[in-house]
């Protein structure tokens, strides 16, 4: 019998025991973390943070657009921008001019009247030399028509009118339709009070002759 009452006592002890160290297991705090191992990680400045499940990486072009509309515009208001622009543009003129061709046989000038258009002045006597080129009639036979304007100015203070062409060799013509073309420019640049001058360049060049036949002045000048 008291065996058996030792027993229970003993093993009651174990039992209590047992409890408490697993009681102390549970509240045991951590072991603290190796040295040679980083608590957390961090991302490196110069790199992008990582993306995440769930979340969508930051749209570069967000801030570049958000000034702009649905459409793609700016979203500066459009009608003002273009009214700006239309008024700083200068409006079309037209004018009427005197413009010299010959006839078939190349016996003489003949006279014509033609309206051109233009902005600028500069482009006044650029439209009259298209004008050389083109009658618009068979009976007049303009003299300038395969010759090419490469280039014009206009020195406003001495009133010297340059201009550079190239002549195709089927633009070449005899010694009469070589004169006949210098006297036609003559008569339709001159009638602009503002030109004094002409200077014809060749492909650059300040050539002795036009064509090889008439001898070409730099620059011919107004009355001459």
């Amino acid at each position: 019998m008291n065996k058996k009452i030792w027993c229970a006592v003993l093993l009651s002890a174990v039992m209590i025991v047992g409890a408490g160290c697993g009681q102390k297991a549970k509240t045991a705090p951590p072991p603290p973390a190796s040295a040679s191992e980083p608590s957390s990680i961090q991302a490196d400045e110069s790199t992008s943070p990582p993306v995440t499940e769930g979340t969508a990486p930051a749209d570069s072009t967000a801030g570049s657009n958000s000034g702009n509309d649905s459409s793609g515009g700016t979203g500066e208001p459009k009608g003002e921008s273009t009214g700006e622009a239309a008024k700083d543009q200068p409006s079309f003129q037209k004018l009427t001019i005197d413009v010299y061709y010959t006839d078939p046989q190349e016996m003489e000038l003949k006279k014509a009247q033609k309206e051109i258009s233009y902005q600028v002045p500069l482009e006044k006597y650029v439209e009259a030399f298209k004008a050389l080129q083109d009658s618009g009639s068979t009976d007049l036979v303009p003299l300038w028509g395969k010759i090419e304007l490469t280039k014009m100015s206009l020195d406003t203070d001495t009133g010297l009118l340059h201009m550079d062409i190239h002549i195709p060799d089927e633009a070449r013509l005899g010694s009469g339709g070589e004169q006949f073309a210098l006297d036609s420019l003559k008569q339709t640049m001159f009638q602009f009070d503002e030109i004094k001058a002409i200077d014809i360049l060749v492909d650059g060049q300040a050539v002795e002759s036009l064509m090889g036949h008439m001898d070409l002045d730099h620059p011919i000048k107004r009355g001459e």
